[in-house]
């Protein structure tokens, strides 16, 4: 793999965004590593959570622009943004680790995934409109409906930047804690979506999703 590690142990998958040069922010190849990686995450029975987390000092800057600007080959990234915005039938629990920076694309991959343990380092923001953009990766779906549309819009229509006990307040971080402690905790939350019945868990999983859809 090019650009992220992966380790498998104990049911659990860790995938690492492994571009820390760019603060992990990612282009349409890495989109399209990430898709297959999390395809065979599904596929595999022996996998029942996945935690995603960044190498470095930024869990992941969004759309890697640099790579746009430099005229990077576009390929259709049917899984979306880390192979997570646009995937709609895992199963499975996904747990992000927000070691750094979350902005754009990188927030919207851990809005994708159903918990978010932060380091205290780390920074949410949806900052498209700074720019002349809108989060279309899911954000704007997933914010409001994970904290409510006032809260979303205060972060939405301003692009600020979010601290992770904000972020914790607001409702769509799971706990905070040092950013040394981070990889331990979401194993240890991992550990403890492991001593549940899997198909339990994923039916669950299931349930509530397709409920916020009614």
């Amino acid at each position: 793999l090019e650009y992220c590690r992966v380790d498998k142990a104990d049911h659990v998958m860790t995938v690492t965004l492994n571009r820390p040069d760019r603060l992990n922010a990612l282009h349409p190849p890495a989109n399209v590593e990430l898709g297959t990686v999390f395809d065979d995450c599904a596929s595999d029975d022996d996998l029942w959570v996945a935690i995603i987390t960044g190498e470095g000092r930024g869990f992941s800057a969004g759309n890697d622009l640099r790579y746009q600007a430099e005229g990077g080959e576009r390929v259709a990234t049917p899984r979306g943004f880390g192979g997570l915005t646009s995937r709609f039938d895992l199963a499975k629990p996904v747990i992000a680790a927000v070691n750094g920076v979350a902005m754009g694309g990188g927030f919207e991959i851990a809005l994708a995934c159903d918990i978010i343990i932060a380091s205290d380092a780390a920074t949410f923001a949806l900052p498209e409109p700074r720019v002349g953009l809108a989060a279309l990766a899911g954000g704007l779906q997933r914010l409001p409906r994970q904290i409510g549309s006032k809260r979303a819009l205060g972060m939405i229509l301003t692009g600020r930047h979010v601290p992770a006990s904000e972020g914790y307040e607001l409702g769509f971080v799971n706990k905070v804690v040092p950013a040394d402690e981070l990889l331990a905790t979401a194993r240890e939350w991992a550990g403890m979506i492991c001593a549940c019945a899997p198909l339990s868990v994923r039916a669950s999983k299931d349930v509530v999703y397709r409920s916020l859809d009614m």
